[in-house]
């Protein structure tokens, strides 16, 4: 398959596209792509463009020819509401909620987070996991780009007007996945921290309308939990 890259600018058909300054470092540096072959460009919005590389001013530039129509984006819109992981636990969620077609990805901060954030370190790193967003959507052959979020509280982003239905996992509460009804328009899975969520967080949850569902009768590590929900999910309801 073409090397895929995401261009957050106009595409059309026929056009000459100058490259963004990463895009061809990435194309000509790393993959040491050469003038002629095919590659793929999206803009993160729904559009996606067979091309080939070119030089245009004596930089990499790209030949759009072809409007794909291929679908990839799951009929299900499901936003991972993910309380914060230490290390590299965060990357990973975040990159492969994209791939299993998440539309969204909500950074939390819970009262058991072992990983706390401040001041610059939380810019950065809601910048670095949307890089490993757009990363995954090249990668997984998405056209639309996955939000992440900017970092809330959890009873701040609780307090927000609900976009759909709201879905809390807690193993020890609720009903089994299986045996919840398709979801009838987009729904937010809450996923909690290394240390589960505590029993106010999970009281004023269900005030604020999130239905407890478990995942069966294992409990499931937090980078484990959420994935593994959105593949059942798309199982039962999506495209698998």
């Amino acid at each position: 398959m073409p090397s895929r890259f995401y261009c957050p600018l106009p595409l059309s058909l026929a056009q000459d596209l100058p490259l963004p300054v990463e895009v061809a470092h990435h194309a000509v540096r790393v993959l040491r792509l050469r003038y002629g072959e095919a590659v793929v460009v999206f803009d993160g919005a729904g559009a996606e463009y067979l091309g080939e590389l070119i030089e245009i001013a004596g930089k990499p530039g790209v030949h759009l020819r072809e409007r794909l129509t291929t679908e990839r984006e799951a009929p299900l819109r499901i936003t991972l509401v993910q309380a914060l992981a230490v290390a590299d636990k965060m990357d990973w969620i975040v990159q492969k909620a994209v791939e299993l077609g998440a539309a969204a990805v909500q950074p939390v901060e819970a009262e058991r987070c072992v990983l706390k954030l401040a001041g610059d370190r939380i810019g950065k790193r809601i910048e670095h996991w949307r890089q490993v967003a757009v990363s995954a959507a090249e990668q997984s052959g998405r056209s639309q780009l996955s939000e992440v979020g900017e970092l809330q509280k959890l009873a701040a982003w609780l307090a927000l007007p609900a976009n759909g239905e709201r879905w809390i996992l807690a193993p020890e509460q609720g009903a089994a996945l299986s045996a919840m009804p398709r979801p009838t328009g987009p729904v937010s899975l809450l996923v909690g921290p290394e240390g589960g969520w505590s029993n106010k967080e999970l009281a004023v949850a269900q005030a604020a309308g999130c239905i407890p569902v478990r995942l069966g009768p294992r409990i499931l590590r937090t980078e484990t939990a959420g994935l593994a929900a959105i593949a059942a999910m798309m199982a039962l309801w999506g495209d698998y």
